[in-house]
């Protein structure tokens, strides 16, 4: 599927954006970075970048959908290490049939009807066309969260990544997530172009900052995106945001509870997670050319006399824009996931720039429940057993404070509605 046909009036980013109380923290920043690896290692992982991304952008403009990998759940064994590592690579990827059809048509159905009797008590935002649930605990997304075939898929997707400390594993836990029902003919601006797990934390945080090491030093090409070494103990939440996950997820998730396409409220990606992340990382360092053609990364100018990181507000995700994130060539870029059928899931990588489009012209609600593949590790295990504990209360899950007692909603199952045993565990319960 080609590209959008139509920028939507999402947000563009410039330096006015810098609030002038916070311009020298934000210069300090960057020059901590300078001070750390140098300007000439900066320089040369931008040129290095920008050379990939010419080549990567040609390809997706040329393969659009197409070049997301589409995969059926009976075969996820059979996979060869040059098919996982092409998944790796883009860091996006379609897996069928996780739950078979019929039974998430009956999810579905069941779901509506519990929605509905509880109408009076759910919140959804945004409040002018009302589509995704604050609710958390109903029996649909435990049902499908702890789903034999789902924990199983979740566990594969947390083996991409590697752990040389032996202090994580790939046992996947439950992080609890809202759930959508977008009804059709409403537009939706509310999640443009952008990447999760914390924004200007990516270059403040030093365990974070770690992480991307060798993009920072002149050698992106040796960045790893899978290294859960140094992944686990960087702090999402550096800065206090309703955005940031506390949680490290290997991968976001949509289960379709419900068919979709483009067009109808689909999810846009921009494959090769490496490159894209290595880009937005130096983007801060590097203004543009008085004159002359924009896209000669050579023309740039190393800087680091501003506060600007384009798209970056501390309390927020991450946002990228055309006009401050050009060599993305974003309105041709960002590609459609394929069609969904009930039970299909999409993942990406939390590195991942991704959004949410705008319009919805189909006849019926796209509806998805959001599970991510979340391994184990001390961060995570500490707040799931936090979860778990306001499970059992009822309530909302910490990254999601504020919001209703689901305990007191009609048809509310709490523990009953935990399927299986490894649900269970995914749960949290048995962490020490």
């Amino acid at each position: 599927m080609p590209a959008l046909n139509k920028w939507p009036q999402w947000p563009e980013f410039s330096l006015a954006d810098v609030p002038v109380q916070s311009e020298e923290r934000m210069k300090g920043y960057k020059k901590a970075i300078v001070a750390e690896h140098g300007e000439q290692s900066l320089r040369n992982a931008w040129i290095k970048t920008c050379e990939r991304l010419e080549k990567i952008t040609q390809q997706l403009i040329t393969e659009g959908s197409s070049i997301i990998p589409v995969l059926e759940y009976e075969n996820l064994e059979n996979l060869d290490d040059e098919e996982k590592q092409r998944m790796k690579e883009l860091g996006c990827f379609v897996i069928r049939g996780v739950i078979p059809q019929e039974e998430v048509s009956s999810q579905y159905k069941s779901l509506k009807g519990y929605i509905d009797s509880n109408k009076e008590s759910i919140s959804a935002w945004p409040e002018a066309n009302p589509a995704v649930y604050r609710i958390f605990w109903t029996p649909t997304q435990q049902a499908i969260r702890g789903h034999m075939r789902h924990l199983r898929v979740q566990k594969f997707l947390n083996e991409f990544w590697h752990d040389s400390s032996q202090v994580t594993s790939s046992d996947p836990l439950t992080y609890a997530d809202a759930l959508r029902i977008r009804p059709p003919g409403k537009e939706f601006y509310g999640l443009g172009p952008h990447i999760d797990a914390g924004s200007l934390c990516r270059w403040t945080d030093p365990f974070y900052r770690k992480v991307y090491e060798n993009i920072f030093s002149g050698s992106p090409e040796d960045h790893d995106s899978y290294d859960l070494n140094l992944r686990k103990d960087a702090n999402q939440a550096a800065f206090e945001g309703s955005a940031h996950s506390t949680v490290f997820r290997a991968f976001q998730g949509w289960t379709a509870m419900t068919a979709a396409k483009p067009r109808e409220g689909s999810l846009l990606l921009y494959p090769y997670v490496s490159v894209a992340m290595a880009y937005l990382l130096l983007r801060p360092f590097f203004t543009p050319p008085a004159q002359g053609d924009i896209m000669d990364a050579s023309r740039w100018v190393f800087s680091a006399d501003d506060g600007w990181f384009p798209g970056t507000h501390e309390e927020d995700s991450q946002y990228v824009s055309r006009e401050s994130h050009p060599h993305l060539r974003l309105e041709q870029c960002l590609v459609y996931i394929p069609d969904m059928r009930p039970g299909d899931t999409i993942w990406w990588h939390c590195d991942m720039i991704h959004a949410v489009e705008t319009e919805h012209s189909g006849k019926d609600d796209a509806s998805v429940v959001y599970i991510a593949a979340t391994p184990t590790t001390p961060t995570n295990v500490h707040y799931i057993k936090s979860q778990l504990q306001n499970f059992l209360a009822g309530k909302p899950p910490g990254d999601f404070s504020g919001g209703t007692d689901e305990s007191k909603l009609t048809g509310y199952l709490g523990e009953k509605g935990i399927p299986s045993a490894d649900a269970r565990q995914a749960m949290g319960y048995g962490l020490s």
